[in-house]
């Protein structure tokens, strides 16, 4: 029988195999993503069109970053997981800019 506890590389199953992060930290993290919020918000009021599009662009990698990096661990978790994330995130990029040339020169 396999034993599910070690299969995700967290031990014994009952504790993390990082040291547990401090509140202050993740209330960092919430505050940067509310003031990038407020950043997409002001630039799709403020500048309508190409320039609030370009910003909100701009952002929301920076916004899933801080997600991915601080609210779902993947800071703390061993190289292959982070190389097979930028894999499917780079693999994600492709299609989405040939799909982007491909409506561009319709």
């Amino acid at each position: 029988m396999h034993d599910q506890s070690q299969s995700h590389g967290h031990g014994d199953g009952r504790t993390p195999s990082h040291a547990p992060q401090p509140y202050a930290l993740f209330i960092k993290v919430w505050a940067a993503l509310m003031l990038l919020t407020c950043v997409t918000v002001g630039a799709s009021v403020n500048w309508p069109g190409a320039v609030g599009t370009a910003v909100a662009m701009a952002v929301t990698p920076i916004k899933a970053s801080l997600v991915l990096l601080f609210f779902m661990h993947l800071k703390w978790e061993p190289p292959v997981f982070k190389i097979m994330f930028l894999t499917a995130v780079g693999l994600m990029a492709v299609f989405f800019g040939l799909s982007f040339f491909d409506y561009l020169y319709r």
